[in-house]
């Protein structure tokens, strides 16, 4: 069965202001992924600009069916 993570992020810009995310979900592959390569993955995927600080939280891997092809 593939894997998946499901997060809280917060991602806090250089140049003020924030974004933070709910229940995110996102494909991944093998059996883990550190918070450093989930936040690079998710800043490049959402093409952000002027990142400072990015935080994951309650980050939880399990098994369920890519969404992604």
């Amino acid at each position: 069965m593939e894997k998946r993570v499901k997060f809280d992020f917060e991602i806090y810009f250089s140049n003020g202001g924030n974004l933070k995310g709910e229940d995110f979900r996102l494909d991944i592959e093998g059996d883990s992924i550190s918070d450093e390569e989930l936040a690079d993955y998710i800043v490049e995927d959402m093409r952000l600009l002027m990142v400072g600080e990015v935080k994951i939280l309650r980050k939880v891997i399990f098994e369920e069916a890519h969404k992604r092809k």
